[in-house]
């Protein structure tokens, strides 16, 4: 996984709740094996329609919103089935940070086993995060060793288990931190060879 430490972007605002599974990959493009490739699929059926072309008021169609790592929304965001395709895409996407009041328990634990850092802040803080960013380029600094996300002249501060927060400035997914221990395991594997 890639660390995350300081994330500077503008913010893409997704004024939605409860944005499931379904909705950020859809079940038909669950097809594939591997991790990479699902970003073109991220809220295919809002960007797109029946005949495949871009809805133009959808906010990722817009153009200012190309390369943006900052995606704020609203409750319950990453709701539904516990696919763990929903990170893979919007990380593929590009997003590296989604910013939203809550998460659904598995998608937010997939998130960070996936490299995106959730932020859960309080709704009036989020709502004013929207707010700025529907109304004007709302440019972000999140910055995880301090909590902090500052957006415009306002900075909030959000609170992150510290072992999630440990892995992800690493970049350690969970087999890469079972690599911090190569040494003890390799003598273990030694002693109980001797033993058999």
């Amino acid at each position: 996984m890639e660390p995350i430490n300081i994330v500077k972007s503008i913010v893409t605002p997704l004024n939605r709740k409860n944005v499931d599974t379904d909705q950020i990959i859809s079940k038909e493009f669950l097809k594939r094996i591997e991790r990479t490739g699902f970003g073109q699929y991220v809220f295919y059926h809002w960007r797109f329609d029946a005949n495949n072309q871009p809805i133009q008021d959808f906010v990722l169609n817009q153009p200012k919103y190309d390369g943006s790592s900052i995606l704020v929304a609203h409750d319950n965001f990453g709701c539904g089935s516990s696919r763990e395709h929903a990170p893979w895409a919007i990380l593929d996407y590009g997003f590296r940070v989604v910013i939203a009041p809550s998460f659904a328990d598995i998608f937010h634990n997939n998130c960070f086993k996936n490299g995106i850092l959730p932020i859960e802040l309080p709704v009036e803080q989020v709502e004013a995060i929207l707010a700025k960013a529907e109304a004007e380029d709302l440019q972000a600094v999140v910055n995880l060793e301090e909590q902090t996300v500052t957006a415009g002249e306002d900075v909030y501060r959000f609170d992150i288990d510290p072992y999630y927060k440990k892995m992800l400035i690493n970049g350690w997914d969970e087999i890469s931190l079972t690599f911090q221990y190569e040494e003890y395991i390799s003598k273990f594997e030694q002693r109980k060879a001797q033993t058999v």
